[in-house]
């Protein structure tokens, strides 16, 4: 029944404009990219600021819209002999699925046109650029079940794209700056960790030498993440990003009323 269900919400994705709209945009901007910048370093340091930004804000809004707008499907979903858990995953497998697709397809394609589709930054940024999608999608589920009216869900999920994507970094800076007297290596990693778009930053800067223009700061994230510890506790933190706002999601959407 999953299966199903996924198979008509994919298909239902799938047929709208703003899919296409989505890889045509990655499809171009890495074209430009690869086209206009010399070198693999700037291209994959200028298609990081992009994906960092537009992916967690499509997501989020999307996510949020497509909840929301699916309201008639999801009752009359309900309203048969099928599991709730059930029709909440298939929604957000299906959903997800498209868009990693589109994006893979619209990144993947320039580069390998290319050959750079096998170099490690290209890889991680395509990586952790899925990671941002599944996380950001499961934040805007959770919001959407969390909110009946369709304009304040999509007010928090946009609130939770600022505040991750520009207001945490402009107070993990205040805090450094008035403490910058103390030892805050421990606390920074931290902050990073509890941060996807953070997270997902440091480890593709990681892949370059950049880290080495950072100072100090560069220098301990180097030797945090850059080492076996470091790389499992990334990956386990962005799977974490993932798993937590997703059950709550799924939790709120099995136990509501609709």
């Amino acid at each position: 029944m999953i299966m199903r269900l996924m198979k008509y919400v994919l298909q239902d994705v799938i047929r709208g404009k703003w899919l296409l709209f989505y890889m045509l945009f990655f499809l171009l901007v890495t074209e430009g990219m690869l086209f206009f910048t010399a070198g693999e370093a700037r291209t994959v340091v200028g298609l990081m600021n992009v994906v960092l930004l537009l992916i967690p804000l499509a997501s989020v809004v999307f996510g949020a819209l497509h909840l929301h707008n699916g309201r008639d499907f999801i009752e009359l979903m309900l309203s048969q002999p099928v599991n709730r858990k059930s029709v909440y995953i298939a929604m957000y497998v299906g959903v997800v699925l498209a868009f990693l697709g589109a994006f893979v397809v619209g990144v993947g394609i320039p580069a390998a046109i290319h050959g750079m589709i096998t170099s490690n930054s290209v890889l991680t940024l395509i990586g952790t650029g899925c990671l941002l999608t599944m996380c950001f999608f499961a934040i805007s589920f959770w919001v959407a079940v969390s909110f009946n009216d369709r304009v304040t869900g999509l007010g928090v999920a946009f609130a939770l794209w600022l505040l991750l994507a520009i207001i945490y970094d402009g107070i993990v800076l205040a805090i450094t700056v008035m403490f910058a007297d103390y030892p805050l290596e421990l606390a920074t990693i931290i902050m990073v960790v509890l941060n996807p778009i953070d997270l997902a930053r440091i480890i593709v800067m990681l892949t370059f030498d950049y880290a080495a223009l950072m100072g100090y700061t560069g220098a301990v994230f180097r030797e945090f993440f850059g080492s076996s510890m470091g790389v499992t506790v990334s990956v386990a933190s962005l799977l974490l990003w993932i798993a937590v706002p997703f059950w709550l999601g799924m939790r709120k959407f099995d136990k509501k009323d609709w």
